[in-house]
Parts: structure tokens; sequence; C-alpha cells
């Protein structure tokens, strides 16, 4: 039980107005007759008078209409709220002694009847006798009607007697059920058995009646056939004592307290004191008219139970009927005047307790009337300000921290950034880590908060709570930001662990604590990708400490034996990452590099950026000293190496004029050794069945070139069939017998060589300006040799040597003399022959011209037979029978074929006289090239351009289209 001594009073209720229930003036037989019954809802007001008359107030309790459904008195009435239907019990004429007055009736509010010139009435849609056969008549204590689905109806009707009558069913069409329900009386006193109140609960399916007596409560279960009933209390009230909350509970009022009841019994007892004449539930509140035992005055009170406060009291008259419309709580007074108090709204509710500071109050009121979010931490940033003003400020920080989601968190930061409040300024920030609502600002202060604090315990609850960072309830990186600031590097490597930062986390072992073993084991234990990215951003402070751990790791990275999932070897190389990506964290570290890229080539024979890292390992190999050359990065992903980068090498280092001999000679054999390496790359990198090297042959050779890598220069300049480059190289170093191996070698003809190279050779010794007639004897042999060549050329270009006397090439210049009389002798011979042949083939047409032809064979060239008539004979002095020739035959069968191969040489030779590409080849590439010229003009190839008279209709060339 719970006693209400100490309950506040307040005024959250006023007086709207005051009216009077009663049929408008005029009709002074029933201005003061009394009311029986009230009923509302659908926006009126209803009041049955002890007449049977019934009137409709609208808002404002203006009169609307009357009618008189009852011929004596109306007992009970109610307006239901789903349909627009008023039920009545009245009392009408008797027809017979034995039939009751009493009887039921259903109006249907929306269809009005016309009674006559000046009043109307709604229409009666059922009319039903309450007391049969079956149910005796008795004294009607209560009524209470049910809308089920419409237009189902149940209603039930108390007795004197203890009974219950139920009526279920649709009235208007008489299609109803009637059954009844009997309370437990263990009295013989007949009143303590009348039904003083009725109240259904429907609970989904469940329906339940509770029925009052004053000695006892009962609840009938009616989904159960037939309905069962139990007594949950042996004590009951009176008439106007019974309510219904909005929970469904059962509400009576007793002289010592009010009692709420639940099915299965008593519930919560509120001990207020007096007689309860009227009982009611409004919006939560509990309504109560008691009367004062010792003054004899009414009071009505309004109970906000839950925060345990009377919402308003006031003194009234006797009250007959308590009704709730329009929003109010109406109050029918027994001489008809009626009161409608209304609820005040939240804000002016709260202004009442602000200004008493009553801010618990207004915090309880609000949670407990459902306010808004916003309003309920408006009232708490409130209260916290008061508590604030009084110096309580633990109390204070815990109002604001109930606001977190609704008040600006700098409103409260800004309040409690004194040092002396940092305990309550760390608990708030807290609390707004928890909700999720926290800033990188928010994060940063309440770290640096426990940081000034020193409280590593609650540093390490915030930062290694095992959902902190699953539910992100601060940003990461200010996090790690702030604790790297105070040193508490071990809570910053936690948090970017656990949020994956891997970058954050090797930046703080590598440039704060130096930990380089633990961060090349952290990287092994990333995935390829997230390794890759993290070395590409660390791996200059790795490589500088740890150069071979590191090589390890990028050979195990670029080169990793995954699941290639049936892909072929390149395919599978071309989605590892490159080791081109990763040059730019050797950029101070050449030496590492050369081992890594070393390493790498051992292992990969077929990378896709093979040809970038063979230009990078010459580039280390060929340099004179390991300094990392200046390389410029291509697309910014550390791919270096071009012919302009190249070009541009600078040394880092210089000599300081003391370097020790050992030193020295180290440097030698250790440049010696990279040399041998970079002539070994340049020609396995280059098979000899492709066509184009593994590398960038511009740059090897530019680098060969700055380096003064001979042995680099000669393979590649013999690899591209740069033949005087190579002979230029040996002049360059005046190796003489180079030189003349290289002639040997590449000057044959017969291997694919370049003859000229022995002209080039002769020159050479020619502008010498020494003594060489030993290498000039043995040019002239393989100029002589291959008639490369004429005499007077190498007369001309050896006279510029005035040390090399005539001796030198007097046996050379006999031979060629020898050869060329010879040669003269051979050709003249060639002349007489020619000259002869042509004169018998000019006699021979001569004589086919002016003498007649005998022809004497006897025999057929082609059959051999005896050759008869008709017979063919031909000027080439065979002959034929008609029959063994083709048809439309014209030519010797015998000479025709050569005769034809003569033209067809003479057409393409004709043809190829307008190939002047061709015969400048010809001419060029010839020994001779006189002798290629005669050969043309003695074929008739290049025959002489004939002109005609200009003057003729036929003017232009004759015979020739050669074009020279």
């Amino acid at each position: 039980m719970v006693v209400m001594y100490q309950w506040r009073k307040f005024e959250f209720f006023e007086e709207k107005y005051g009216a009077k229930c009663a049929i408008p003036e005029g009709d002074d037989d029933v201005v003061d007759r009394k009311i029986e019954c009230c009923s509302s809802g659908r926006g009126k007001v209803v009041t049955g008078f002890e007449d049977g008359v019934v009137c409709f107030f609208d808002r404002g309790f203006k009169f609307n209409y009357a009618f008189q459904p009852h011929s004596s008195s109306v007992l009970f009435l109610q307006q239901l709220k789903q349909r627009n239907f008023l039920v009545t019990i009245g009392e009408d004429e008797q027809l017979t002694p034995h039939q009751s007055a009493l009887c039921l009736k259903v109006f249907d509010l929306d269809k009005m009847q016309p009674e006559g010139s000046s009043t109307t009435s709604p229409d009666c849609v059922g009319i039903l006798r309450i007391f049969t056969n079956q149910f005796p008549e008795a004294k009607i204590t209560s009524f209470l009607v049910l809308e089920e689905v419409p237009p189902i109806l149940l209603i039930a009707i108390g007795l004197d007697n203890g009974s219950i009558y139920c009526i279920k069913g649709d009235i208007a069409r008489e299609r109803i059920t009637r059954f009844k329900l009997q309370v437990e009386n263990n009295h013989s006193d007949k009143t303590l058995s009348a039904i003083t109140g009725l109240g259904f609960r429907v609970d989904g399916q469940s329906l339940q009646l509770f029925a009052v007596t004053p000695s006892s409560v009962s609840l009938f279960s009616l989904h159960d056939q037939p309905p069962k009933g139990q007594t949950l209390d042996q004590i009951g009230c009176g008439v106007n004592s019974v309510a219904m909350s909005d929970r469904s509970e059962l509400i009576i009022g007793r002289p010592e307290a009010v009692y709420f009841y639940e099915v299965d019994g008593r519930g919560p007892c509120w001990a207020f004191e007096g007689e309860k004449k009227l009982l009611g539930w409004f919006r939560g509140y509990l309504l109560c008219v008691i009367a004062d035992q010792r003054t004899g005055k009414h009071t009505f009170n309004i109970y906000d139970l839950k925060n345990r406060l009377i919402a308003h009291s006031a003194l009234v008259k006797e009250v007959s009927h308590m009704l709730y419309e329009w929003g109010n709580i109406i109050l029918i007074m027994n001489d008809k005047s009626a009161l409608c108090i209304g609820e005040k709204d939240m804000e002016s509710k709260l202004d009442m307790l602000f200004k008493k500071n009553l801010y618990t109050v207004a915090i309880n009121l609000v949670q407990t009337q459902q306010a808004d979010a916003a309003a309920t931490a408006e009232v708490l940033r409130k209260y916290g300000d008061h508590l604030y003003s009084k110096q309580d400020y633990d109390e204070a920080m815990a109002q604001y921290i109930h606001t977190i989601g609704h008040l600006e968190p700098s409103y409260v930061i800004q309040k409690f950034l004194d040092a002396q409040r940092i305990y309550n300024l760390t608990n708030y920030l807290e609390k707004l880590h928890e909700k999720g609502l926290a800033s990188k600002d928010h994060t940063t202060l309440l770290l640096n908060c426990y940081t000034k604090l020193k409280d590593v315990e609650k540093l390490n609850l915030f930062i290694k709570s095992d959902d902190s960072i699953g539910e992100l309830k601060f940003d990461v990186e200010t996090a790690i930001r702030v604790c790297r600031a105070a040193n508490y590097h071990e809570h910053a490597m936690y948090v970017a662990k656990k949020a994956g930062r891997h970058e954050w986390y090797l930046k703080i072992l590598l440039e704060d604590l130096g930990r380089y073993e633990e961060a090349l084991d952290y990287i092994s234990s990333l995935e390829s990708s997230q390794a890759g990215m993290t070395i590409k951003e660390y791996g200059k402070i790795l490589i500088e400490h740890k150069p071979e751990e590191t090589i390890e790791i990028l050979i195990r990275l670029c080169t990793e034996d995954g699941d290639k999932r049936g892909l072929s070897n390149g395919v599978y190389m071309s989605m590892l990452p490159s080791p081109v990506d990763f040059l730019s964290i050797f950029i101070h570290h050449p030496q590492s590099l050369m081992d890594f890229l070393e390493k790498y080539t051992n292992k990969v024979k077929d990378s896709p950026a093979q040809v970038e890292i063979h230009n990078t390992l010459l580039e280390l190999y060929i340099s004179n000293e390991l300094n990392f050359p200046s390389m410029s990065q291509v697309n910014g992903g550390g791919n270096y190496l071009n012919g302009v980068s190249a070009k541009t090498m600078i040394s880092s280092t210089q000599s300081n004029g003391n370097i020790a001999d050992h030193n020295s000679s180290e440097q030698e054999k250790d440049r010696l050794k990279r040399r041998e390496k970079g002539l070994h790359l340049l020609k396995s990198a280059w098979p000899p069945e492709t066509e184009h090297p593994l590398y960038d042959v511009d740059l090897a050779i530019i680098l060969c070139e700055m380096n003064a890598f001979k042995d680099g220069l000669l393979y590649l300049y013999e690899k591209m069939k740069l033949y005087k480059e190579v002979v230029a190289c040996y002049m360059q170093a005046h190796d003489h017998e180079g030189l003349i191996a290289c002639c040997k070698k590449l000057g044959d003809s017969v291997k694919g060589g370049d003859p000229s190279l022995w002209a080039d050779l002769l020159k050479y010794f020619g502008e010498l300006g020494e003594d060489c007639s030993k290498e000039v004897k043995e040019v002239l042999t393989y100029i002589e040799r291959d008639d490369i060549l004429p005499p007077i050329i190498v007369l001309q270009t050896l006279s510029r040597n005035p040390c090399l006397t005539l001796s030198v090439i007097k046996d050379y210049i006999a031979r060629k003399l020898e050869r060329e009389s010879k040669m003269i002798e051979e050709d003249r011979q060639a002349i007489e022959k020619y000259q002869e042949d042509t004169l018998t083939m000019r006699k021979e047409i001569q004589d086919l011209r002016t003498n007649a032809r005998i022809f004497q064979l006897s025999k057929c060239t082609a059959c051999t037979f005896t050759l008869d008539l008709p017979a063919v004979h031909f000027m080439c002095m065979h002959s034929f029978h008609l029959r063994c020739l083709g048809d439309n035959e014209k030519e010797c069968p015998e000479c025709a074929p050569e005769y034809r191969s003569v033209l067809e040489m003479k057409r393409n030779l004709e043809q190829n006289s307008k190939d002047q590409d061709r015969f400048f080849q010809q001419v060029k590439s010839s020994k001779d090239g006189f002798s290629v010229i005669a050969e043309y003009f003695g074929k008739g190839i290049i025959s002489k351009i004939n002109t005609g008279s200009t003057s003729g209709p036929r003017s232009g060339t004759a015979s020739s289209t050669s074009g020279f």
C-alpha cells in the first residue's frame, strides 16, 4: 500500500468553462427534472432525464437536439464509438401485467425520422425486452456495452441479485444470443450482492468481464463455453466507484484506499482516504471525487500515480456524473451544472516546475508522458545548468550525460574545461564515445585527459576494450596521433594493429621505436598487396638498417609461389608486384639494389619487367663507381632508367686527395667484377635467336660510352652490325692488331661482313702519319683478294702518309698490272669472236632477204614419216605434215620455244630498265660500277633517245622508255 501524505500538489489542470446541462428555456415542464444517466462520444455529450427525454450537447454544452426514446424514464444509456449508435435502457408503458416495462433500444443517430413540424428523432433500429421467462426480472444496477466487430454488440446488464444478463449479436436484425453469469454470493444480505460495476478486458482473442459487488470482485472468461468465473477478492465497492484504466486494469474505490486488479488478482493499492463518490481514469491520471466526512465537502483530485503527485485538486459541488469528451474532463453536478477541466500544455507545466526549481519532477513528468527526446533533453539541460550554478558538478554532469545525442557537446565541454573539472569532462567524453557520437576533436580531448591524469588503466580500457574499434567508437587516426604525441606508443600500436592501419603501426615501430626486426615480421604477416604498399612507404628506412632481411621479404613478395589456379607462369607473374615498383627505396643503397635484382633475376627468368630490371642492372654494373646513378622516376612508380637520365649521371663521392692504396685496389677489383657481370648480362640478355635484346640498346650504348666500357661497346656494335663503329673503336685506341683482326672477322663478305671496312682501314693507315708498312701490306692483301678498291684509289690513299715508301705497294701494283693486262687480252679475243659471229648473222639475213630458199627435207620433222602433201615449210628449214601441226599454228614447233625464251628475256630486260632503284643498287654494290653500265648498254637496255621532227605530228621519243 502506498501512502500519499507526502505527495506534492500542482495545478497541471485548469477549469475551462462551466455550463448548464438543460433543455433551453421555454419547456418549463422539463427544466427541473433530474438527470438519470450520461454518456459521451463522437463529439457529443448525451444526458438522459427521469421523464424519458434524451438531450444531445455539442462542444461548450450547446444544446443540439432532444428526443424521447422511452415514455416513462431513461435509466441507462451509452453512446457507441465505432458507429453512431445510442443504446438506452428505460421504462415504457406496460402492455400486459406479465411483461416488464423495461426494454433496451438501439438508435441510429445518422438516420433522423421527422415526428412533426418542430421535432425530430433518430431512427430506432432495434427494441429488445430485457427480461423473459428464462431471465426473470430484477432491478438493474449497472450497464455496459462492448462493440465487437460491427454490427455485433455485447451488452452486459448487472442486477441487484448478483446476476449478469448478457446479450450478444446484431440487435437490429434480432440475431442475438443470451446467457447469464452469476456472481458467487456468500452473504444473506441482498444489498451486498448487487452488481455495482462492470468492466470488459480485451486481450487479443481473449475476452473477459470484471464484475464488482459491494462484497467481492469477480472475473469471467467469456471465450470459454460456458463462461467460467472466479473470485479475485472478497471486498468490493458501491456504485460509481468502479473504473477501467487504459491498461485494462479494474479500479475500485473504497473509503480507505483505491485498489487495482489484474486478471490474476489484486495489484497496487493507493491509500487515498475518504469516501469515493466517483472514480475515473483519464490519460493516465486517476480521478477521484472524495467526500470529507467531517466537513461534508467534496474534493475533486487528479492523481499522477507514476510521478506520485496530485496534478489538480479543487472543491466541487455534489457530482452526479463524470465524463470525458473534447479532450477534457466533464463533471456534471446534481444541480445539472457542468464543469470542464482541461490539462495544461507541457510547456506551461514545465515552466511552473522550473520556477519552483523542481527539476526532478519535471524530468519525471516528461518521461512518463512520453514527450519527445528533444524536450526531455532540454529539461535535463536546465537541470544540469541549475546544479552547475550550485557547484554540484558531479550531479550536473550526470544530467548532461543524459542529453547526449540532443545537446551540442561543446556546450558541456566548455563548462568543464577547467583543470579542476577534468574528471567530470573525462566521464562525459567517455559516454560520448560509447554512443558513437564523438568527433575527432572529442577523441583528441579524451585521450589528452587520460594522458594528463596519467590514468593508464582507463586509457587501456578505452583503447583495448573488445568492442571499441569494432564499433568505431572513436576516430582511429586521431587516437593514434594523440597517443604518439604523449609517448604512449604501445597504445598507439595496439589501435593501429586492431584497426588494420598498417602504415601507422609501422610508422611507430620504425620512426619512434626503431624496432626494425619487429617491423619486418609484421610486414611478413600481411597480405601481398598490403605488404607491398607498406614496403614502398617505409622501405628506405628498412633498407638502411636491415638490408638483407628486407631484400628477402621483397623477393618473397615478388616471387611467392601462390595458387596459380591453372594460370600460365607468365600470366601469374604479371599478377605479382614488380621489382621495378620498389626501386625507389634503394635510392641511397645501390649495392643493396644490385643484390636484390640479381637474386630476383636468378629466380625469375620471364618477368614482365625484365627489360627495366636489366636496364637498372646495366647501370649498376657499368658505372665506374657504385654510387647510385641519377636515374629519373617514370610514372611515379619507381620505374627508373631512360637514356636521358643515364647521360646525366653524377658521382656522389669525390676523392679527398688521400685514398689508401688498399682501398683503391679493392674498388678496382669491384669495378672489374661488376663489368664482367655487365658484359655477361649484355650477352645473355640478347639471345642469338631474337632480333631485339631484353634491355634498352640505346641506353646500354650510352652507358658504355660514358664509362669507357670498350668491351661492352664492341659487343653491342657488332650485334647491331655497326661494323664501322667497331672499327672506329679500335682506331680510337690505336690498336692495329685488333683493327686487322676485326676486319678479318667483320670484313668477309662470304660470312655476311662488310668488305668496305678494308677501305676504311687503308684510309686510316694512309692518314696515320707513321710507318705502318707491315700493316699496309697485310691490308693490301685482302683488298687485292676481294678486289675492293682500284689501284689508283689505293695509290691516292697511301700517298697521304709520308712515312710510307713505294716499295710497300710495288708488288701490289705489279700484280694488278699483270692481271689487268691478261683481262685486256681476254676481252680483245672476245670482241673479235663477237665481231665474226655478227658478220655471219648479217650475211645470213641478207641471203634470206635476197635469195630463194630451197626446202629439200623428205621427212616430217615431227613424225619422221615421209613428207607428203599437204605440207608446211618454215624458214628455219623445218618441214611438217599439215596434220602434224596444231590449228592456226604459225610458228615452227621446234624453234618456237627458243624464240619465245629470247623474246621473254628481252621483255624482262626492258622491264628491268624501268626499275631505276635496282640499277643504282647494282652500280653501288658492284666492285666495278662501270662494268654494270656497260652491261646495260650491251644488252640494249639503255638506248639512245631518238628525237623526231618537232614540226611533224609524230614528234616525240622512239623506242626507249627506260628513263636513263
